[in-house]
């Protein structure tokens, strides 16, 4: 387990999903974890100002990533966890339950130009809502 940390305030709109592979169609009830979700044992999320940090780190070889949307008052019990992540930054984790198609607002695909960094991608983005 992370180490807790504060929610941010205010609270994000949405959280986000980042996904290195188109999801399934229709969107399951329950959404298959990722090996990495599975191993943690929790499920990571992403606020819109991460996006583009998480995206850079994690999926630099992806030329297109699809991001599900998921309102964020689908998650405010006490299975949604803000865990540091490093000096002032906390991500928000779900644990002991999942997520599927009834929790997603919207989903898109985002593609990166040879040379371009996710953060050039996402810099105007304004699907991804604060």
């Amino acid at each position: 387990m992370a180490t807790p940390a504060p929610a941010p305030s205010p609270l994000p709109k949405h959280l986000y999903k980042i996904l290195p592979s188109a999801p399934p169609s229709p969107l399951p009830a329950e959404y298959p974890l990722s090996d990495l979700d599975r191993n943690d044992g929790f499920i990571h999320f992403s606020t819109s100002a991460q996006i583009p940090i998480t995206a850079g780190r994690f999926f630099t070889s992806s030329s297109a990533l699809w991001i599900l949307k998921l309102p964020y008052e689908r998650f405010s019990g006490d299975d949604l966890r803000w865990e540091a992540a490093g000096p002032g930054t906390s991500y928000p984790h779900l644990y002991g339950r999942n997520f599927g198609a009834e929790d997603v607002a919207d989903a898109k695909v985002f593609k990166r130009a040879e040379g371009q960094t996710w953060g050039e991608v996402f810099e105007k983005e304004a699907w991804l809502e604060v």
